[in-house]
């Protein structure tokens, strides 16, 4: 009997173990959301209903968005409106080799998670795409927009994949991710080697190279300063909560000597910046930027420049709501 007791014991333990251990790697494992995307140089995650959550604490209601016509047909149609209805989005950026093509600069393939009407979305795509096809149980519908075609599957009863890269591909990669989506810590390279580094309770995050047709010889002209962007730094984004909206972004420079340049040249634009926006006119978008400038630091560690910031109570709603900033700028 004691024998029998102790095997028992044995099991529970191993069980209660192994749930423990399943559940810490959940916790710490990508969103689902992200996990499905395809390789890409660049992904994007915003929580949008931890968003209005934190929004709501903040007591920062966001005003009813002006839809565009044929949005709003969509709406009306299938019953989905992202500024209700969306849950998460997961954007992966597929820098083109072309920029002057008709996908630009960079194409992108989403994975939206939301309150969703498979039907009604099913019925709208199949009135409004020239091309069909079935890959892994899943029909792709091929919808023309502005010279690409666009292509949606629905994935899961909550979610959808979009993408309008040249080439099926992938689409098909976030479809054969799907089968693996249970797997924690499966997922593209790119969040393989950085989502570890995001920290806890991220409203909003982001992750990649820019190398991107930026501007003039490859740079960024703000308050008349030219700040260049390597192609080959890595640039990790937040927006977390930590007692209040807190932003981090952080390049991954290709050595210690860029990584001191950047930190210089950043410090100099914060410094222009604040003596710039000194001026503005009092309002809630105004002051709120004149905040977010007062708290942000530069710092460098070795190969690695960060900046942190509070976002003021104000801003977010401020500037999601259209009111932007520094408009007498």
């Amino acid at each position: 009997m004691l024998r029998r007791t102790r095997r028992t014991l044995w099991i529970v333990a191993v069980v209660v173990l192994v749930l423990a251990a399943a559940v810490y790697l959940r916790f710490k494992a990508p969103p689902e959301a992200a996990r499905l995307l395809p390789e890409s140089d660049g992904i994007l995650y915003m929580n949008v209903g931890l968003a209005r959550t934190v929004m709501q604490l903040m007591h920062t209601p966001l005003k009813p968005i002006t839809k565009d016509p044929e949005y709003q047909k969509f709406v009306d149609a299938v019953g989905f409106d992202a500024e209700r209805d969306l849950d998460e989005a997961a954007i992966a950026m597929h820098r083109m080799d072309n920029p002057n093509g008709p996908n630009g600069p960079v194409a992108y393939s989403m994975v939206l998670e939301g309150k969703i009407d498979g039907k009604k979305l099913a019925a709208w795509l199949a009135a409004h795409a020239t091309s069909q096809e079935s890959y892994e149980g899943h029909t792709v519908y091929g919808i023309p927009s502005e010279g690409r075609t666009v292509r949606v599957a629905q994935i899961a009863y909550d979610t959808v994949a979009v993408s309008n890269f040249p080439s099926t591909e992938p689409i098909h990669s976030i479809l054969d991710r799907h089968r693996t989506a249970a797997l924690p810590f499966s997922g593209s390279t790119l969040l393989a080697e950085h989502y570890s580094e995001m920290p806890l309770l991220s409203v909003a995050w982001g992750m990649g190279q820019i190398g991107l047709p930026l501007g003039e010889n490859g740079q960024i002209h703000i308050f008349g300063m030219g700040l260049p962007i390597p192609a080959s730094s890595t640039f990790l984004a937040s927006v977390h909560w930590a007692g209040g909206l807190k932003v981090r972004v952080e390049e991954i420079a290709d050595s210690d000597a860029t990584a001191s340049q950047q930190a210089a040249d950043l410090s100099l634009l914060l410094t222009l910046a604040r003596g710039a926006t000194a001026g503005l006119g009092a309002n809630p978008a105004n002051n709120g930027l004149k905040e977010l400038l007062k708290t942000a630091t530069v710092t460098q560690k070795r190969n690695r420049v960060v900046i942190n910031a509070v976002l003021p109570k104000t801003l977010p709603a401020e500037l999601a709501n259209g009111d932007g900033a520094g408009s007498q700028f």
